[in-house]
């Protein structure tokens, strides 16, 4: 596995996030030795969607108006319906996952995750996957959306639902390990 140490990881979520797809890349992240940093629109204490019903409340590290892109190496978005949702519709969370984009940093978003990322208009022409009802919309926003378990496009890393995280989280890291694709 590769050595992390001395990268820094935001997940970007809001309430609503689907558990597994915090909790698990989080986990593999750390172990890698990433520092990684839980940032939201919120603070205190956001809550996680479980399946089919609330789950775990998790600790915001961060305030997303206290932190700049430039303070990490790698984004990574958890889906769930809600998250996503109200993500896209602020406009601080939408400039912070461009930045990424734009700089070529890691980025790796799963399930309803890519959402978020139809609204930097910054899709066209990317290779990526989704939570299949995510596919007409991304289509929309020009991306060349697949149906394969994990998908990294210069450092894009895309995945569609909890069942693929285990090749989710190793390619997330492989792609944070490699760094800035320009």
């Amino acid at each position: 596995m590769a050595d992390l140490s001395s990268k820094k990881v935001a997940m970007l979520t809001e309430e609503g996030f689907e558990q597994v797809e915090l909790t698990s890349p989080k986990e593999a992240l750390e172990a890698a030795g990433a520092t990684v940093h839980i940032i939201s629109p919120k603070s205190g204490k956001i809550k996680a969607w479980d399946k089919d019903k609330w789950g775990i409340e998790v600790d915001v590290d961060k305030n997303l108006s206290d932190v700049s892109p430039d303070d990490y190496d790698a984004l990574v978005l958890p889906g769930g319906v809600l998250n996503p949702d109200k993500l896209r519709q602020n406009k601080d969370a939408v400039a912070f996952a461009s930045a990424f984009l734009d700089e070529g940093k890691p980025l790796a978003a799963i399930c309803h995750g890519p959402q978020l990322l139809i609204e930097t208009n910054m899709l066209k022409g990317r290779r990526l996957t989704s939570y299949p009802s995510l596919q007409t919309d991304l289509k929309n926003a020009g991306a060349d959306w697949v149906d394969e378990e994990v998908v990294t496009d210069s450092g894009l890393v895309t995945s569609r639902r909890p069942a693929d995280l285990e090749a989710f989280n190793q390619k997330t890291i492989e792609e944070i390990a490699e760094g800035v694709h320009v």
